[in-house]
């Protein structure tokens, strides 16, 4: 009967999941796993520090929608991850920290780094636990990707102890899991879409703000569809650069703060129509000049 080790089944669960870049600083106890990995067709990418190793993870998660791995040692390197890990939580950008721990059974006893890694990345990420067995490796490696993408997406943590890197299961009794799939596209509701559309015809001087919504939702070629037919001026979040060229004749700021007192000039009855979707509430965001509500807010997609 074939077995099959912990660092193997990791390796195997990221590829499983979509996740085909792990990024990270090795070292013990986590070095099988970068090996592991580029056996089983997934490119390692050492870093020289855990921090710029998360922040790497964290931006490859926004721009494919798989969530961002990566792999740091016990204790201190676990440590240094929590900034990526805090980063990809505020930002909504899906991503896995895996962090090395001592064997399971030398917990409380003052082991090499030992830290209380679970507990501190908690704060910091939708969903974080220990690993407790071999062969339920692919169950917590799809329950992180999971979490990492659904709903609002955000960062999750898996503490992965020395004994189940190294250790071993038989194949046939390794729990099966699926491939999460990815979430489900979120659709305006068809009244609220009428009633912006409605609102813009009887506009004087509308502005459209285009945000990291439309980019997270691959959004550009509706969204420009939208400016050239409608030809209004637009303003763009920082992270709504690159949405519509820098250069269209037609963009009335660099970003959100830079634009701001001209999306005061133009909205001057505190009404606003919101195309687009930062983090923040809706209600805050379709507030207009003097915190006057807007009369209404179309919503796309967005974390």
């Amino acid at each position: 009967m074939s077995e099959v080790d912990g660092a193997t089944l990791i390796a195997r669960s990221l590829k499983q999941q979509g996740i085909d870049h792990l990024f990270g600083v090795v070292g013990f106890p986590v070095t099988p796993i970068a090996a592991a990995a580029q056996n089983e067709g997934v490119a390692y990418i050492g870093m020289r520090n855990e921090q710029a190793a998360s922040y790497a993870a964290q931006a490859y998660g926004y721009l494919t929608g798989r969530p961002g791995a990566c792999v740091v040692v016990t204790g201190p390197g676990v440590v240094h991850g929590l900034a990526g890990l805090a980063n990809a939580q505020q930002n909504c950008w899906p991503m896995i920290l895996f962090g090395g721990a001592s064997e399971t059974y030398r917990g409380g006893m003052g082991a090499f780094q030992e830290e209380r890694q679970v507990l501190i990345a908690s704060p910091f990420c939708k969903f974080a636990h220990g690993i407790e067995s071999v062969q339920r490796i692919p169950y917590y490696v799809e329950m992180a990707t999971r979490n990492a993408i659904y709903g609002r997406p955000g960062a999750t943590y898996l503490d992965v102890p020395d004994d189940i890197i190294t250790g071993k299961c038989d194949v046939d009794k390794v729990v099966q899991v699926e491939r999460a799939p990815d979430p489900p596209r979120m659709v305006a509701p068809m009244e609220n879409i009428e009633a912006a559309l409605n609102l813009l015809q009887r506009a004087d001087r509308p502005l459209v703000l285009v945000g990291k919504g439309m980019a997270w939702s691959r959004a550009e070629d509706e969204v420009r569809a939208f400016i050239e037919r409608t030809q209004l001026p637009f303003l763009r979040s920082p992270m709504g650069k690159g949405v519509m060229p820098d250069d269209h004749p037609l963009v009335g700021g660099g970003g959100a703060h830079a634009g701001a007192p001209e999306r005061r000039r133009r909205l001057p009855d505190g009404s606003a129509v919101q195309l687009d979707l930062s983090f923040r509430p809706a209600a805050a965001l379709c507030e207009g000049r003097q915190g006057h509500p807007a009369r209404h807010c179309a919503r796309g997609d967005r974390p």
